[in-house]
C-alpha cells in the first residue's frame, strides 16, 4: 500500500472517475486540496470570480455532454453557502455536480471557528448527499459514494466538506486499483413495455412528452427511432428540447403556459393519450391539472419511483431509466403489428404549419421577436444556446430553433438570475469547438457580470446576446394582474453614457472593462450584421463578445394560466413573411 495525504487520494480519485476540469476559488481551508491538484498536474482549473459562479460553471459543464460531471471547489464558510444556489439548481434539474469545500479542523467544528459553518446541514435539502468527512481514511470511500450517487437513479449533486486537518492527514491508498462503484438505474421489464404498447395501440391520438430525463440518459436517438416506428408525435418539455429536431415531421411543439408553441398546446389538447418519459409534469408545463388531464390517458415513465404520482396519479406508471425504457420499447414494438396514424400525424403537421406567432417586426426600438428571427438566420443547427429565466428565455423558447440534444442548455426549475454567464463558460470549457450563444435579459446579465472576466482570462469565447429593455420584464408582466408597475424599472440617466437615454447601465463599457468585446444594436436591420460581426470577433480575439440589443421598454410575451387560455399580445402570423424562419412556412395548414 502507498501512504499519501487524503487530498492526494482525493485528486487521484477525481481523475479515475473521469474528471478533467475543476471550477473554483482557493482559500486558506482548501489550500491543501489545491496543493494536491498542483502536484498532480492532471486537472485543469478555471478560476471563477464568485463561488456561485463556479457552481454554475460546473452545471454548464455537466449539461454539455453525457457522462460529464462538473466539479466546483471553494474554501470554508461563505464559499459553501455561495454554492447553495448552484446545488439547488442542479438538484432541481437532475444534474450531477460535485462541490468540494474546505472546513475548520475537526476539533474546532463546534467552537465557532473563523469561517466554520455546518455546510453539510445547510446543503442537505438540495443534494443527494452532503457530508463533512471527519475521518481521513473515509475520504476515498466518501468520494466513491459521491460519484455512485451522482450517477445512479435520478442524477443530482453531492457536497463533500473536508476539514483542513483531514485533508492533510496521511492514509493508506492504492490509486492503481481504485475502481468506480457500479451505477444503479432501474429498467423497465418486458411486461411493462408490452402494457404501454397495448395502451398506445388503443389510442387514436397519442403524443409523447419527452422530458430532460431522455437527454440525461443520452437516449435521444432511441426516442426519435421509437417515435418514427410508432408514428407518434413528440412534444418535448423545456428540459427535453432538442431531444427531437425542431424540423422533424413528428416534432409537435412544446406545450405549456410560457415556453410553449401555439401548435404544441393545440396538439396536446387534441390528444387522447400522453406518454411522459423522463419528465416531471412541472406546473409551467401543465397549468391547471383539470384542463391538462381532461379526456386523456396518462402513462408516466421516470427513473425515480417517487416521482410517479407526485403531481398527479397516472393511469400507468413505470419506474425506469429513460434509455432502458426506450430500448426495451423498441425491441417489443419491432415484434408487433402497429396501427397506422397518418391522419393524426397529418393534423399535427397542419397545426405546426398554420399556428405560428409573428416574428417579423420593423419597429424601433426593437421588438424582441425580431431578435430571435435573426438569430435563427445567422446561427446554425450546431449552435449551443444557454439561458436561464425571464422574458428573454420565454421568448427564446417560443421562437428559436433547436436541432440537437444538449443544444438548449437551460436552468429549468430553479431559474436563478445570473446563471447564464457562468453556465455558458462551463459549456465552453466542455466543448471548446462549439458555437456557444448565451441569451439574457439585462437583469440576468448584471447579476454575475463579473464572470465575463473569467472568459477573457482563460480565452473562453462565446457570444452573449443581451436583450435590454431596462426592466424586470417578466415581473412587470406578472404585475399586470395587480394593476401595478412597481419596483421593476432599471432605467436611469447614466452621467457617463448620456446617449443611452433612460436605459441606465452601459453594458458595452462594462463588458469592455472586463476584457471582452461588445456591440450595441438599436435598429433591427443591423441585427444580422452584428451577429455575423460577433462571430468574427470571437474568432479573432478568443474572448466573450456581448451583443446588446436595445429593445422597446414594454413588451408582453404570450403566456397564460391554462394551456387552453394563453393570451397572445401581438398579432399572429398570417403569411410566410410574418414568420420567415418558422420550421414550416405559414400556409402548410389551415388551422387558425
Amino acid at each position: 500500500m502507498t501512504r499519501m495525504r487524503a487530498v492526494d487520494a482525493a485528486v487521484a480519485i477525481l481523475r479515475a472517475e473521469g474528471v478533467t476540469h475543476v471550477f473554483g476559488l482557493p482559500g486558506a481551508a482548501i489550500n491543501p486540496f489545491y496543493d494536491a491538484m498542483r502536484r498532480d498536474g492532471g486537472l485543469q482549473h478555471v478560476l471563477a470570480r464568485h463561488v456561485e459562479g463556479a457552481s454554475h460553471m460546473a452545471e454548464g459543464y455537466t449539461r454539455t455532454a453525457p457522462g460529464n460531471i462538473g466539479v466546483c471547489v471553494g474554501t470554508s464558510g461563505p464559499a459553501g453557502t455561495d454554492m447553495i444556489t448552484g446545488l439547488y439548481s442542479a438538484m432541481a434539474d437532475s444534474i450531477p455536480i460535485l462541490a468540494v469545500t474546505g472546513q475548520a479542523p475537526v476539533a474546532k467544528l463546534h467552537k465557532e471557528d473563523f469561517q466554520a459553518v455546518d455546510i453539510a446541514a445547510i446543503a442537505a435539502p438540495v443534494t443527494k448527499l452532503a457530508m463533512t468527512v471527519r475521518e481521513p481514511a473515509q475520504v476515498p470511500g466518501a468520494l466513491a459514494q459521491a460519484f455512485h450517487l451522482m450517477r445512479s437513479g435520478r442524477p443530482g449533486p453531492v457536497l463533500l466538506d473536508l476539514p483542513i486537518d483531514v485533508q492533510q492527514a496521511e492514509i493508506e491508498f492504492d490509486a492503481e486499483t481504485y475502481a468506480p462503484l457500479p451505477i444503479h438505474r432501474p429498467a423497465a421489464t418486458r411486461a411493462q413495455v408490452e402494457k404501454v404498447l397495448d395502451l398506445l395501440a388503443g389510442a387514436e391520438r397519442p403524443v409523447i412528452v419527452a422530458g430532460g430525463g431522455i437527454v440525461n440518459a443520452d437516449a435521444c436517438a432511441e426516442l426519435v427511432e421509437l417515435a418514427e416506428l410508432l408514428d407518434v408525435p413528440v412534444s418535448p418539455t423545456l428540459m427535453g428540447w432538442g431531444a427531437i429536431p425542431d424540423d422533424h415531421p413528428l416534432m409537435a411543439g412544446m406545450a405549456g403556459l410560457q415556453t410553449a408553441h401555439r401548435y404544441g398546446n393545440a396538439t396536446l389538447l387534441a390528444s387522447d393519450l400522453v406518454l411522459g418519459i423522463g419528465n416531471r409534469w412541472a406546473n409551467r408545463h401543465t397549468g391547471g391539472l383539470e384542463v391538462y388531464r381532461r379526456g386523456r390517458t396518462f402513462v408516466h415513465v421516470d427513473v425515480e419511483p417517487t416521482q410517479i404520482g407526485r403531481v398527479f396519479a397516472p393511469d400507468y406508471g413505470v419506474a425506469s431509466d429513460a434509455g432502458a425504457f426506450l430500448r426495451r420499447m423498441l425491441e417489443a414494438a419491432r415484434e408487433r403489428a402497429l396501427p397506422g396514424r397518418a391522419e393524426w400525424v397529418r393534423d399535427c403537421v397542419q397545426r405546426k404549419g398554420s399556428m405560428q406567432r409573428r416574428t417579423h417586426f420593423d419597429d424601433i426600438p426593437i421588438k424582441p421577436h425580431r431578435v430571435y428571427e435573426e438569430m435563427n438566420r445567422v446561427f446554425g443547427p450546431d449552435t449551443r444556446y444557454i439561458s436561464t429565466i425571464g422574458l428573454s428565455q420565454i421568448a427564446g423558447a417560443q421562437f428559436l430553433h433547436v436541432q440537437r440534444p444538449r443544444h438548449w442548455i437551460n436552468c429549468g426549475q430553479a431559474g436563478p438570475l445570473g446563471w447564464t454567464v457562468p453556465a455558458a463558460l462551463g459549456v465552453r470549457v466542455a466543448d471548446p469547438d462549439a458555437t456557444v450563444v448565451a441569451l439574457s435579459g439585462d437583469y440576468d446579465f448584471q447579476f454575475m457580470i463579473e464572470e465575463l472576466a473569467v472568459g477573457a482570462q482563460f480565452n473562453l469565447p462565446y457570444i452573449h446576446v443581451v436583450v435590454n429593455n431596462s426592466y424586470l420584464g417578466l415581473i412587470r408582466q406578472a404585475q399586470r394582474g395587480f394593476d401595478m408597475d412597481y419596483c421593476v424599472q432599471l432605467g436611469f440617466d447614466n452621467i457617463n453614457s448620456p446617449e443611452l437615454g433612460k436605459y441606465g447601465v452601459d453594458h458595452v463599457k462594462v463588458a469592455e472593462g472586463l476584457g471582452c468585446t461588445a456591440l450595441r444594436v438599436t435598429d433591427p436591420r443591423d441585427l444580422p450584421g452584428a451577429f455575423a460581426r460577433a462571430k468574427e470577433l470571437v474568432r479573432l480575439h478568443r474572448v466573450p463578445v456581448v451583443v446588446e440589443v436595445v429593445l422597446e421598454r414594454v413588451t408582453n410575451i404570450a403566456m397564460g394560466q391554462e394551456i387552453d387560455a394563453v393570451t397572445e399580445f401581438e398579432e399572429l402570423a398570417t403569411t410566410a413573411e410574418d414568420a420567415p424562419t418558422a420550421t414550416i412556412p405559414i400556409g402548410a395548414g389551415s388551422v387558425r
